[in-house]
C-alpha cells in the first residue's frame, strides 16, 4: 500500500520536520541567503588545522544545534544519518563520534541530504525510530583538493563549473507533531543514470538526466505534474543543469516554469560572487533547504514542495581511469501544516 510506483513511496503516517539547523561558510554567508543561516563562519578553517577537520566541526556544531532547536536532547534521538564528499564519509564520522547516537554514514554525493531525509522518514514511518537526525556537509577547499586540484595550483575554472558549498545543514525528523512543523508525505528514490558525460567541470550536465528521470517517473506514477506544487527544487544542477532538465522534461510533454528552481542557483549571486554555473556539494541543497525553504514551509508561504537533491557519483579514482560520471537524484514531497 505504501509503494505507489517503482520510485515512489507514500508514507502511511506523517513525518514531521521539527527543527532545521544551518552553518554556512564565509562565501555562502555573503550570498542572497546569508541572513537566513543560523551561523556564518568568519574563517573557513573554523579554528582548525585542516579543511577536513573544519568540516567535521561544522557537522558536530550543526547537529547539536538542530537537536537543541527541536527541544530534545541527544538521548531522544534514535538514529543519525549523514554523509559528505570526503573519502569514507570521514567528515560525518568524525563529526558525530562524540554524540553517542546510533549512526548510518551514507554517500549519495550531492544528493545526500535528500537520501538522508528520505531514509529517516521511512525509518520513522516503519516504526523503527521515533526521532531521526539527518544532514549533509561539504567544504570547498577539501572537495577541490580531493576531486579536482589543490587550490594552490590556481587552475582556471570553465563557465560550466559549479562552486562547492562550504557548510552543513541538518534536520530532526519526528513521528511527534510540533506546531508549524512541515510534513514529509512521500519519498522518491532515484536510480543511477549515466549519459556518458566525463567532464568533472560540467556536473550539471552529468546530473540533469538523473533529475529529469526521477521527476518524470514521479509524474507518471502519481498522475501529477508541476501544478501540484508551489515549488520544485532540484539540488546543485546550477544554471546549466537546470536548463537541461527543463529541456528533457519538455521533450516528454512537461513544461516547467518559474516554479522550478535549483539549490545551486539559490545559494550564490551569480554576478557579484563569480560562481559561474552556481553552487554544488552536499551542503548546497542542505543549506538552502534548512534556511529558505524550511522557513517558507513553516510560515505557510510554501504549501507543498518537491525537494530533489542530485548527486554526481564520481570518485577521484574513476575520473583518473577515464570513467564517465554516473548520477542520481532522491526526492521528498514536503507539505506545510500552516
Amino acid at each position: 500500500m505504501k509503494r505507489i510506483g517503482k520510485h515512489t513511496v507514500r508514507l502511511e503516517k506523517p513525518v514531521y520536520i521539527i527543527s532545521a539547523s544551518s552553518t554556512a561558510g564565509k562565501k555562502e554567508g555573503e550570498g542572497p541567503l546569508g541572513s537566513l543561516f543560523d551561523k556564518v563562519l568568519e574563517d573557513d578553517m573554523y579554528g582548525e588545522q585542516s579543511w577536513e577537520k573544519a568540516e567535521s566541526k561544522l557537522v558536530k556544531d550543526t547537529f547539536e544545534r538542530a537537536i537543541k532547536k527541536s527541544g530534545m536532547t541527544k538521548k531522544n534521538i534514535d538514529l543519525c544519518i549523514s554523509g559528505d564528499l570526503l573519502n569514507q564519509v570521514s567528515a560525518s564520522t568524525f563529526g558525530v563520534r562524540d554524540l553517542a547516537i546510533p549512526f548510518l554514514g551514507i554517500y549519495g554525493a550531492c544528493s545526500t541530504m535528500g537520501e538522508a531525509m528520505g531514509m529517516g522518514a521511512m525509518f520513522i514511518d516503519g516504526g523503527f525510530a521515533d526521532n531521526v537526525l539527518a544532514g549533509a556537509s561539504s567544504h570547498f577547499c577539501a572537495a577541490e583538493k580531493q576531486y579536482r586540484a589543490p587550490l594552490g595550483m590556481g587552475n582556471q575554472r570553465p563557465p560550466t563549473t559549479t562552486w562547492t558549498v562550504t557548510g552543513d545543514g541538518a534536520v530532526v525528523l519526528s513521528k511527534n507533531e510540533k506546531p508549524k512543523a512541515p510534513v514529509i508525505t512521500e519519498v522518491l528514490t532515484g536510480e543511477v543514470v549515466d549519459m556518458g558525460v566525463k567532464d568533472p567541470n560540467n556536473m550539471g550536465a552529468a546530473m540533469a538526466p538523473a533529475a529529469a528521470s526521477l521527476m518524470l517517473s514521479y509524474f507518471k506514477e502519481t498522475g501529477r505534474d508541476q501544478d501540484y506544487f508551489d515549488i520544485i527544487a532540484t539540488g546543485d544542477l546550477g544554471y546549466v543543469g537546470r536548463t537541461l532538465t527543463m529541456e528533457l522534461l519538455a521533450a516528454e510533454g512537461y513544461a516547467l516554469d518559474s516554479r522550478y528552481t535549483d539549490c545551486g542557483i539559490e545559494i550564490y549571486d551569480k554576478q557579484d560572487q563569480d560562481t559561474h554555473s552556481g553552487g554544488s556539494g552536499c551542503a548546497c541543497s542542505a543549506l538552502v533547504f534548512t534556511s529558505k525553504f524550511y522557513k517558507n514551509l513553516t510560515d505557510g508561504r510554501t504549501k507543498r514542495m518537491l525537494f530533489m537533491p542530485t548527486g554526481a557519483l564520481m570518485s577521484p579514482t574513476t575520473s583518473q581511469q577515464g570513467e564517465s560520471i554516473p548520477s542520481i537524484a532522491h526526492g521528498l514531497v514536503i507539505e506545510s501544516r500552516c
